[in-house]
């Protein structure tokens, strides 16, 4: 009687374990589609980034000018990232990520006219960024909260947006060599494909997503909004932490991009294509960490937190090593290992602002995050492309600093419970 029943105990044990690895399995298809989101958004953003020297000369621009064509996408989308979380968690994820999908192909093909047609292109070109810039807003930052909908175990929850991240990295892999490839046969055409991947994107969302049904009323504002300030009163501690950390993140990394961009073209003579695979480099090894983290964190947060400052602590060292030496490998080589060191700590974020946060503000919460990211992608380049006029030394400073400090915050902020909320 006793084996008969542990028997049982198994087969239903093995049948839980299925189910759980059958839900994903069943949304292969939608998961992929999803993924196609920040791999555009990131595409449109990170391709430019090997053109901008080009941009520079062809348009007759400053450093610092070109720096704002990247900036400006980043300025427009932080404010505008908490208005489409707000409305993706009133109206759903779909009926604000496809039209911001829209909006991002228009802005792109505006930048491409311009760049093709007018002569006194700059200020036509950033109208076009910051357009898509209010796409971008409505974008990528919902889908974190959409992959908390799609899935009710936790650990469904950190795989996915292990891969999630993985596409956004593997943009970010493939945006510069992207970028440089186009550029060498004409230097607008990264702008002429932006249109052409948001179109890819919307139908793959149209016919292969399909959001889970919710039969609650949206909540009236005025609760919406105590509830919110609710959260932050509970979990601020923690949320800031991530808030800060995740800025910091993309701050170091677009920074980095950047200046090697500069260093590259303007010392090395590194151009074109060869250009866009160096950099492709600390980015390959940020979307295999990305990957891999995502797989391997499941729910437990106490492996997150040690996670997160294991891998700022990574960048950080490889980036003040460069006081060393700027020589062309070790100068790739520690970048690479700062991006192992970034990609560790994406999943991590990612997963821990997702789980510990009610369904119901989670599109709010993600997208506030988001923005906290886009100040960090705002950021980066005009800080660097200023800091390029001192000793390079200063760059180093700055971004190793903005490590140090980002590690001192996740060791006293983020304080979890294993497989508890980080709070």
């Amino acid at each position: 009687m006793d084996y008969s029943e542990k028997l049982c105990q198994q087969t239903q044990s093995s049948t839980k374990e299925k189910g759980k690895s059958g839900e994903v399995a069943k949304q292969k298809w939608a998961i992929l589609s999803i993924s196609s989101i920040p791999l555009v958004m990131t595409l449109g953003n990170s391709m430019l980034i090997p053109v901008l020297p080009a941009m520079e000369k062809e348009l007759s621009i400053t450093p610092f000018q070109t720096s704002m064509i990247i900036t400006v996408y980043s300025i427009v989308a932080i404010f505008l990232i908490p208005v489409a979380g707000y409305l993706s968690d009133h109206i759903g994820r779909k009926k604000v990520i496809i039209p911001s999908l829209i909006i991002t192909a228009l802005g792109g093909a505006i930048s491409a006219w311009a760049s093709w047609k007018v002569d006194d292109a700059y200020w036509i070109i950033l109208a076009g960024r910051a357009l898509q810039g209010v796409g971008a807003a409505g974008a990528a930052p919902i889908v974190l909260p959409l992959v908390g909908d799609m899935f009710k175990k936790d650990h469904e929850v950190s795989s996915t947006l292990g891969v999630i991240e993985t596409s956004n990295t593997f943009g970010k892999v493939l945006s510069p060599v992207l970028g440089a490839f186009l550029a060498g046969i004409v230097w607008f055409l990264p702008f002429v494909l932006i249109p052409v991947f948001c179109a890819i994107s919307i139908l793959l969302m149209v016919f292969l997503v399909k959001c889970p049904k919710s039969s609650a009323k949206p909540i009236p504002f005025k609760t919406f909004f105590t509830n919110i300030k609710n959260t932050f009163t509970k979990k601020g501690r923690w949320l800031y932490a991530i808030f800060f950390i995740g800025g910091i993140l993309m701050f170091v990394l677009f920074g980095i991009l950047f200046y090697l961009s500069e260093v590259f073209e303007k010392e090395l003579g590194i151009k074109d294509l060869k250009k866009g695979l160096f950099l492709a480099l600390p980015l390959g090894a940020l979307c295999l960490s990305s990957y891999i983290t995502g797989k391997v964190i499941k729910k437990n947060k106490v492996l997150m937190k040690w996670l997160i400052l294991g891998g700022i602590l990574m960048a950080g060292a490889s980036i003040a090593a460069l006081y060393v030496s700027v020589k062309l490998w070790f100068l790739l080589t520690m970048f690479t290992i700062c991006g192992v060191g970034i990609g560790v700590c994406l999943p991590s974020l990612d997963a821990l602002i997702t789980e510990g946060i009610d369904k119901k503000e989670r599109g709010t919460i993600t997208s506030i995050y988001s923005s906290m990211r886009f100040i960090g992608v705002a950021a980066g380049p005009p800080l660097v492309a200023l800091l390029l006029k001192k000793a390079d030394v200063w760059i180093f400073v700055l971004l190793s600093g903005a490590c140090i400090l980002s590690a001192i915050v996740a060791l006293l902020k983020i304080r979890p419970g294993k497989n508890e909320e980080p709070a």
